[in-house]
């Protein structure tokens, strides 16, 4: 088949599959003075996967060794939820962790469209990833023309904001390439301007270790004491900087039922009593098994702390004898920063018995 034809029946075939946008870059090996400073800062905090790996992620060909084309998917998450948190007893979760684990649903479409792929051209060889390789996923969507990078250092699409999930496919044929999108963010500083930890330490440049999504998701230790009360209601991941952003005032919508199809808003009393096994069976097949239960716990006792609500004291007594120390620190915390008489009073029966 040539190279023009496999071209618009790989664009076919990924509509077909229900991807929102296909595009297609050249290979090349990345330039990695930006990565490599940003590393050196610290910025990737605890998130030592990203040290790892890195000649891969700057050259594919380490990946794919006769890799000529990056094909990039965008599929599209956004559905209106039911409603968000609204209530006091409720913590929000990310809108994209509300459905179904988006790494399931991806990769077995990009897997078929690989498969498409070499039933027409049987001698292409392919690989690919749906965030869990050493790909760099936001680049290569932005030199294949989905979009740009924002200042939020997410991907922005001009006509559907960036409320999506984005794959790659290392294909060693060689596919005429798209344009990269230029840059509309313009002069707009809002996403900057609304990061309640500044975790957005200049336009394009992130601090991973002040960033809300890594201290209740990535971190596996206990949330900085200074930044807990930054982290307000918010028990798994944070959609601030994109809820902002102008170009998301008229998203492009999924028609996947299983993104998005119910609230964000999580009862925090409910969360608090969960047991492991009720964790793993609740939570199995979306994207918050990530945060283990430990990690769900200690970001539920870290928004009851920030409730101000004392009716939250009943749950906090449960978590400060729950076993696992990180979350009994929090929890610990939690009625501390309540400071009534009663959370006092719980703290100090538990720290004498």
């Amino acid at each position: 088949m040539e190279p023009d034809s496999l071209k618009q029946g790989i664009r076919r075939e990924a509509e077909s599959l229900g991807f929102s946008a296909v595009g297609f870059a050249r290979f090349e090996q990345v330039p990695g003075e930006r990565l490599e400073t940003w590393l050196k800062k610290g910025y990737q905090g605890k998130m030592a996967y990203l040290e790892r790996n890195i000649e891969k992620r700057l050259d594919p060909s380490r990946i794919l060794v006769d890799v000529k084309t990056i094909i990039c998917v965008r599929m599209d998450y956004y559905r209106s939820p039911d409603r968000t948190a609204s209530h006091r007893f409720e913590g929000v979760v990310s809108r994209y962790a509300v459905g179904e684990d988006y790494h399931f649903v991806m990769e077995k479409r990009l897997k078929e469209l690989l498969h498409r792929i070499q039933k027409v051209s049987p001698i292409t060889i392919g690989k690919a990833y749906v965030d869990t390789g050493p790909v760099l996923e936001k680049y290569w969507a932005a030199e294949a023309g989905l979009g740009w990078i924002g200042k939020h250092t997410n991907l922005i699409a001009k006509k559907a904001g960036s409320w999506f999930f984005l794959g790659e496919i290392l294909v060693d044929a060689e596919i005429e390439p798209d344009h990269p999108m230029a840059d509309h963010c313009g002069s707009c500083t809002r996403c900057i301007e609304a990061c309640p930890t500044q975790a957005i330490v200049e336009p394009y440049v992130l601090d991973g270790r002040r960033c809300i999504s890594y201290l209740n998701i990535e971190l596996r230790e206990d949330i900085p004491v200074q930044l807990r009360p930054l982290v307000g209601n918010l028990v798994f991941g944070c959609d601030i900087c994109q809820e902002v952003c102008p170009w998301n005032s008229e998203p492009a919508h999924s028609d996947y039922e299983g993104f998005g199809s119910s609230s964000q808003a999580m009862d925090l009393r409910e969360m608090a009593r969960l047991t492991p096994d009720k964790f793993s069976e609740v939570f199995r097949r979306t994207p918050l098994k990530r945060a283990k239960w430990r990690g769900l716990l200690r970001n539920v006792a870290t928004a009851m702390g920030n409730s101000g609500d004392g009716e939250m004291i009943p749950e906090l007594k449960l978590l400060l004898r729950c076993g696992d120390e990180m979350v009994e620190r929090h929890a610990a915390w939690a009625l501390e920063q309540l400071g009534t008489p009663e959370a006092l009073a719980v703290l100090k029966d538990a720290e004498d018995g």
